[in-house]
């Protein structure tokens, strides 16, 4: 597993989808709490963060103006602390299951830690308009290259994929709404089992999980100009592919 995170260029500022384990989460490893780090076994490399793979690209961490989240897991939401200067876009619904988590679930897998320095949270609902067939799709911010919140719920309470609009075509981070490029290819089956269990495991509804899963399949198979991946599949999003530059590896 990885935990990709993309990085957007603009002619001003920067914007970040997903922010990854962070610099505090390695200088302090309890922030990841007893669970995640056997399950998972992240490598803690300072090298594999968003903010240094920036830096490396000749970019200062003041540069990301805008930070859009496919959700507040421990994993995606660790980097926030790395770039205190920008504004978070998150869904409301998932802003506020981990702000005011109503199930044990919930409780378990949000980190209050990774934004108690002070986050500018920007809330969006999920009543918006129609994109690629998917309902409730907000644009996360005003930028020249368009940004979109697309519903990808099921995972968590509020999860979303982020889709950006790369010129010539579309590409979908989907965040944590499948884990492994098997799941949305036709005939391929449910991927390896030790991911098809994790992930019905975490899951905030599994049955709605499902569901966008089937319509993403469907999405992948029909549209050309749309390119799509998950943030844990090592293989799905190859560098070549991308005009801008994407953050690899961080567990």
């Amino acid at each position: 597993m990885v935990c990709h995170c993309l990085l957007v260029e603009g002619a001003r500022e920067l914007v970040l989808i997903d922010a990854g384990i962070g610099l505090q989460d390695i200088e302090h490893p309890e922030r990841l709490g007893r669970g995640f780090r056997p399950m998972a076994r992240p490598t803690l490399d300072p090298a594999m963060t968003a903010v240094a793979q920036i830096k490396r690209l000749g970019f200062s961490p003041s540069d990301v103006g805008h930070i859009v989240l496919t959700h507040l897991d421990l994993d995606h939401a660790g980097g926030l602390a790395d770039f205190p200067r920008a504004k978070v876009h998150v869904y409301d619904l998932e802003l506020e299951a981990a702000l005011n988590p109503l199930t044990m679930g919930e409780k378990n897998r949000y980190r209050a830690a990774q934004w108690e320095h002070g986050v500018d949270w920007v809330r969006h609902t999920v009543h918006g308009e129609r994109w690629q067939g998917f309902d409730g799709v907000r644009l996360a911010i005003e930028n020249e290259t368009e940004i979109l919140l697309v519903p990808l719920t099921g995972h968590t309470r509020g999860h979303a994929g982020v889709a950006v609009d790369d010129g010539d075509r579309w590409l979908l981070h989907c965040g944590d709404a499948y884990f492994n490029r098997a799941e949305v290819e036709l005939n391929a089956g449910a991927g390896p089992l030790g991911l098809a269990l994790l992930r019905n495991v975490v899951a905030h509804n599994n049955k709605v999980r499902r569901s966008n899963v089937s319509r993403l399949r469907v999405l992948a198979d029909g549209t050309p100009d749309l390119t799509i991946f998950s943030a844990h599949d090592p293989a799905e999003l190859p560098a070549p592919l991308l005009a801008s530059p994407t953050s690899p590896a961080t567990a």
